[in-house]
């Protein structure tokens, strides 16, 4: 139960700070679905999706109603295409994309999560169709977001399904040149990818799921900014540690809220509850910014000396908060740092504060990687096999989730804009040195060896 004290902060941050449930994600297991025959198959899919997910943007309509709490986004994650449509070659796979994106449009949800392969270890003959049906896929489809694990702590990166992913991202930003190669927003890499992420793109439904479960995503950079604002203009010594604690309690507010909504949708779905995902996930709208965060705590901008250690306090102090708030904390809870989808983010890429080798270092503390980046459209496949590699290898180290979501904007150089609309905002196109093709250590392929600390049994 909410304390009176309690209920006046949150209808603050409702109402001055910008905090919402960002999406409730609707997992469905398709394993019951398989068949070698991809018209029963694409039957079997559409009808679950349908006799599950009909209701969903409706009950979640009125539960924020009732509580006036906005929830932005209804997605639904589905188990790995790559798995459950083993069979098929990859012409296929796009039927099977774009049938994904109807039923995603009949019931009326944001997006649909899960054209998927999980390819640590080696790649199956699923796998190979799917990675190869993507770049039509995600241009052929407006709803449909793609990911695909490459890396993990235990198994080492697969550097040959690494150079596939860059050329996949390459032909996806080609064939959507016309919109500023947007097919790669719905597109990411991971290592260590988790089996129940609500945020997209790359959200799915893992293996060890349960048939049917909701996760909720919750957001709320404003309300830490302003609660940081407001300690600091009654206490200027303020010491790093209070406001720790300070973001710590905040987020553990933000997470009740979270799982309030989220719980009372399953009920209403008579869906399990799954878990709450605490990203501070920014919009393009102003004061709903991770950036602006960090201004409040001293920093002139994103990116100068200093960021990197607000960074990893920010990340850890959000996930105690949410921890502490409930017992079914998961995802990818922490920080977002998404160059287009945050104004101040991309203001500081524009002004020459942040550049993707200061971008690559602080995705070794925060909660995802190198997160819709616009890069120069000639860069070769093998300069983002490399970025991409080098992001796995901070992944795989570290024993964290990391993941890539670059858009090579086709025709365009560094400095120049892209624009992908909505929630994806725009972005300044970032130099990348050394973008030309040719790169012998990405082409000798193979896997990287895990490390010796994955030898955990």
């Amino acid at each position: 139960m909410f304390e009176n004290h309690e209920i006046i902060a949150t209808l603050e941050m409702l109402k001055n700070e910008h905090l919402d449930v960002r999406t409730v994600t609707l997992g469905l297991s398709l394993f019951d679905c398989i068949s070698h025959n991809i018209f029963k198959f694409k039957t079997n899919v559409e009808n679950k999706i349908t006799q599950y997910a009909r209701d969903l943007v409706m009950v979640c309509n009125q539960v924020g109603d009732k509580y006036g709490i906005n929830v932005v986004n209804k997605r639904i994650s589905i188990s790995p295409v790559a798995l459950i449509a083993a069979p098929f070659p990859p012409y296929q796979m796009v039927e099977i994309a774009k049938m994904l994106n109807e039923v995603a449009e009949s019931v009326n949800i944001d997006f649909i999560g899960g054209f998927t392969a999980l390819v640590e270890k080696g790649m199956a003959k699923g796998d190979l169709s799917l990675i190869e049906a993507i770049p039509e896929a995600l241009s052929s489809t407006n709803r449909v977001c793609a990911s695909v694990n490459v890396a993990s702590t235990r198994a080492g990166i697969n550097m040959d399904a690494v150079i596939l992913m860059a050329k996949a991202i390459k032909i996806t930003a080609e064939l959507t040149r016309d919109r500023d190669g947007i097919g790669c927003a719905k597109l990411c890499v991971f290592s260590n990818i988790p089996q129940d992420i609500p945020f997209m793109a790359g959200a799915y439904l893992g293996p060890g799921e349960p048939d049917m479960v909701i996760n909720v995503g919750v957001s709320g950079p404003g309300v830490v900014k302003n609660a940081i604002d407001r300690a600091l203009a009654q206490d200027q010594k303020l010491d790093l540690g209070k406001i720790a604690e300070l973001i710590k309690r905040t987020a553990c507010r933000v997470t009740r809220v979270g799982e309030l909504i989220g719980r009372e949708v399953a009920e209403r779905l008579d869906v399990p509850f799954g878990v709450v995902d605490l990203s501070l996930a920014p919009t393009p709208t102003v004061g709903d910014s991770v950036g602006e965060i960090f201004q409040s705590l001293g920093l002139s901008h994103i990116g100068v000396p200093g960021s990197t250690a607000a960074l990893a306090m920010l990340n850890d102090a959000v996930k105690k908060g949410g921890a502490f708030a409930s017992s079914h904390v998961g995802g990818l809870s922490g920080a977002f740092i998404p160059v287009s989808e945050d104004l101040n983010i991309a203001e500081s890429v524009k002004n020459g504060h942040l550049n993707i080798e200061k971008l690559e270092a602080m995705t070794s503390v925060c909660s995802v990687g190198l997160d819709m980046v616009a890069i120069p459209g000639d860069t070769s496949f093998e300069t983002i096999a490399g970025i991409i590699a080098d992001e796995m290898a901070i992944g795989m180290i570290n024993n964290k989730t990391t993941a890539v979501r670059l858009i090579p904007v086709p025709g365009k150089k560094p400095g120049d804009e892209a624009n992908f609309g909505g929630l994806l905002g725009q972005a300044t196109i970032i130099d990348v040195k050394n973008r030309t093709a040719g790169n012998p250590f990405i082409l000798h392929g193979g896997r990287i060896p895990a490390p010796i600390h994955s030898l955990r049994n």
